[in-house]
């Protein structure tokens, strides 16, 4: 089995992404004829703490060309690595890691690193023939996360930020139910019943050619339809309401509230509203949200430093808050983070630190603190981030249960059978779901 495992080749190419901009992909091919391909591209917004990409930088593909990194990837990585054992994912990374010591992912670009390193843990699991969720997680991997499903994107109501690019989105959270499949239908129902709902009172449909209809059913509410957001927050409480899921599906949004984070003036301007809001005033509001709405999960409430005003939300929201911009997968910021209370839970995007092994490093920081791991697949993993969830028994993820996601999931629910878990109220990170939890136990008792 040694043998099979070995890493015999690696390729890249780059290739279209649904981001409209090239993606490199990678592919590590083992003795055995397995092979693992993985594809890594950038995200719409993009936090200052990420690591950096590499590109071509020239005129062609406006800058983002990525034959340079195809090049470092076959001639620099691929060489360093061939004979190496891919099911041992940290001594492949460490060597990755090596080549240029600190300085290795300026020097061949994080996107080459990320790329690679994922590929490799693919290729380690098809040569060990299991899935990549077992390879992850071994026996223990059983747990499918909570249902989530995309709604409204941003754009450019209220006059935001060039660099907001879709933020804030919005999602519904399918958190009360017993198993992933009868979730993902109750999200199925509820996506139709609000696809109805802002046709009717908008006009848009997810029908093409819709200008409004972007992917993962978010819809884009342009300028000139809605006041404020407090709108788009009392419609989705209604749809909810309507189809009584009260307490079974709530909201999700990822504010990328850096984005609309003015340094010069530390105001918060273009989010939710056209207002200019202070930070203590960008607290209040998102207090508000989750008091007076049905929000389970807020992802990047204020700007990428802001580490005592995460800590204030987390205590006094009582809800899963996510960091993504204040973390970037970076294990020394999430320990930054823990140490001030920032926060409980992390959004994982690999590519955001590099490799694999630096994920898990991270990861194994978050859980021993009580912190949750969100996985979220905007930077390429496509349905490697179901396996990736799973692996890690995360309780949340971003945007992935119907659609290509949710087929999956379902597979997985089904491979597990009798041993899958489902998250449920449990998954969600908050003081308030805690309390909630010792009241059900005392009820039942």
């Amino acid at each position: 089995m040694m043998n099979e495992t070995i890493i015999k080749e690696v390729k890249a190419r780059q290739v279209f992404s649904g981001r409209g901009y090239p993606a490199i992909e990678a592919t590590v091919m083992t003795l055995s004829g397995k092979k693992g391909t993985v594809q890594c591209v950038s995200g719409l917004s993009v936090g200052t703490h990420e690591v950096a990409f590499a590109y071509d930088g020239d005129t062609k593909w406006r800058g983002m060309g990525l034959s340079k990194v195809v090049q470092n990837i076959e001639e620099i990585i691929g060489p360093a690595i061939v004979g190496m054992d891919a099911s041992r994912q940290t001594e492949v990374d460490h060597r990755i890691l090596s080549l240029f010591g600190d300085n290795t992912k300026a020097q061949i670009g994080g996107n080459a690193v990320a790329a690679v390193s994922a590929a490799v843990l693919k290729a380690g699991a098809e040569a060990l023939e299991i899935p990549l969720y077992r390879h992850i997680g071994g026996a223990k991997a059983v747990t499918l996360p909570n249902a989530s499903y995309g709604c409204i994107s941003g754009g450019i109501r209220y006059g935001n930020s060039e660099k907001s690019g879709s933020k804030p989105t919005y999602s519904f959270v399918g958190y009360g139910f017993d198993s992933f499949s009868e979730a993902s239908y109750a999200l199925w129902e509820i996506f139709a019943e609000w696809e109805a709902y802002i046709n009717q009172k908008w006009g848009l449909r997810s029908q093409e050619p819709s200008p409004y209809y972007t992917c993962c059913g978010f819809f884009s509410i342009p300028c000139g339809l809605v006041e404020n957001d407090f709108i788009l927050w009392d419609s989705l409480t209604e749809i909810i309401g309507k189809r009584g899921y009260e307490g079974r599906i709530g909201l999700q949004v990822d504010c990328a509230a850096d984005c609309y984070y003015r340094e010069d003036t530390q105001t918060y301007q273009g989010l939710f509203n056209r207002e200019k809001r202070s930070r203590d005033q960008q607290i209040d509001l998102i207090l508000k949200m989750a008091r007076d709405y049905p929000f389970v999960i807020i992802e990047d409430p204020l700007n990428e430093n802001d580490y005592e005003g995460h800590a204030i939300v987390t205590e006094l929201s009582g809800i899963q808050i996510v960091g993504d911009d204040l973390f970037a997968t970076n294990p020394l910021r999430v320990k930054e983070g823990i140490n001030k209370g920032a926060c409980n839970t992390v959004l994982l995007k690999v590519n955001q630190i590099g490799s694999i092994s630096e994920s898990l490093e991270m990861i194994q920081i978050a859980y021993e603190h009580g912190y949750g791991v969100m996985p979220c697949s905007s930077r390429g993993e496509g349905l490697d981030i179901c396996d990736y969830s799973v692996g890690l028994n995360a309780g949340t993820i971003r945007e992935s249960c119907l659609g290509s996601p949710g087929t999956r999931f379902l597979e997985i629910e089904e491979e597990l059978g009798s041993m899958a878990r489902y998250a449920g109220k449990k998954g969600l990170k908050g003081s308030r779901f805690r309390q909630q939890e010792e009241q059900d136990e005392k009820d039942a008792d």
